[in-house]
C-alpha cells in the first residue's frame, strides 16, 4: 500500500463515522503515530496506516467490521485503521480532538505521551525526526529543565523501554537543545 496523506485518511475517517453514524453509533478513538503527526501537527505529508485505539471496546467488533468495509470500498488493506501500537501506550491522556465527523471523534495523546511513546520505539529517522517536531512544539525553541521534562514523559514510558527511552530522550535533547 501507498502511503496515506491527510486527505486520505480524513476521507476514510469520515466514511467510517457515516457508516457508524448510520447504525446510530459514535466511535471515539484515540489515534498515536504517524497518523496524529499528520492530522494534528503537520509534521509530515503521509504516514502508512492509521494506528489508534478504540475508546470503547465494547465496540471492537463492530468497529473491525466497518474498517473492513471502508477498506473494502477504497481498495486499502484491511488493517488501515490497527491498534498495532497500543503496546507502547501507558493510559490515556488528553490532547485534544484531532478530527470529528458525524459518527466519529478523534482524539490525540498529550504531547507528553507522544513523546513517550516515540522515544519507547525509536526505529528510524522517522521516529526522530518526530520526536524532534514534538519536543520543539510542546517545549519550544529555548529548552528548559530537561530533568523536569523527563518527568512529565517518564510515566507514560513502558516498561521494559525505561532505558532506551531515557537514552533516547538525552540523545534527542542534546541534539535539539545542545549539553545543558
Amino acid at each position: 500500500m501507498t502511503l496515506l496523506t491527510r486527505g486520505q485518511i480524513e476521507e476514510a475517517l469520515r466514511r467510517l463515522g457515516e457508516l457508524a453514524h448510520a447504525q446510530d453509533q459514535v466511535i471515539e478513538l484515540l489515534a498515536v503515530g504517524g497518523a496524529v503527526m499528520v492530522l494534528a501537527y503537520d509534521a509530515r505529508l503521509a504516514t502508512h496506516d492509521v494506528d489508534a485505539v478504540l475508546l470503547q471496546p465494547k465496540l471492537a467488533q463492530f468497529l473491525r467490521r466497518l474498517v473492513s468495509q471502508v477498506a473494502d470500498e477504497l481498495g486499502w488493506p484491511a488493517d488501515w485503521l490497527n491498534d498495532g501500537a497500543k503496546g507502547f501506550l501507558m493510559g490515556a491522556s488528553d490532547g485534544g480532538v484531532i478530527f470529528a465527523a458525524p459518527g466519529i471523534v478523534v482524539h490525540s495523546p498529550a504531547p507528553a505521551q507522544l513523546l513517550a511513546m516515540k522515544l519507547s520505539a525509536w526505529r528510524d529517522d522517522v521516529d526522530i525526526r518526530d520526536a524532534e517536531r514534538l519536543l520543539r512544539d510542546w517545549v519550544g525553541e529555548t529548552g528548559g529543565d530537561h530533568e523536569a521534562i523527563w518527568s512529565e514523559i517518564e510515566p507514560f514510558i513502558v516498561p521494559g523501554q525505561a532505558l532506551k527511552a531515557r537514552y533516547a530522550f538525552l540523545d534527542l535533547w542534546e541534539s535539539v537543545y545542545g549539553n545543558d
